[in-house]
């Protein structure tokens, strides 16, 4: 953990409605846009029944820019219209990590 500093995850957990369409092509979209944004550390995604995305940021003030982001609140708009039956998001704060990797 040498030179780690802490920073924040949000966790958007969903359930996807049965009209996905456009939906893969706005979460490219969201993402090249994500990674251009001050503050942005990376993203980790996982979909079956329930779909996880994480995405890392140094501070509270990236994600609330993020949040903001015109781009951003219109997919946020056709998600609640169109793609999801349901979503949380979780905002924490990143204070300790480790891996594991078998070579």
């Amino acid at each position: 953990m040498k030179n780690f500093k802490p920073y924040y995850a949000v966790i958007f957990t969903s359930t996807q409605a049965t009209d996905i369409k456009g939906y893969s092509v706005m979460a490219e979209k969201m993402e090249n846009l994500a990674k251009q944004q001050k503050g942005y550390l990376g993203m980790d995604s996982a979909r079956n029944d329930v779909g996880i995305t994480i995405s890392y940021w140094k501070s509270l003030e990236a994600i609330k820019n993020w949040k903001a982001n015109t781009a951003h609140l219109f997919a946020q708009q056709k998600g609640r219209e169109q793609w999801y039956n349901w979503y949380n998001v979780r905002i924490c704060k990143v204070e300790r990590e480790y891996e594991f990797t078998l070579e």
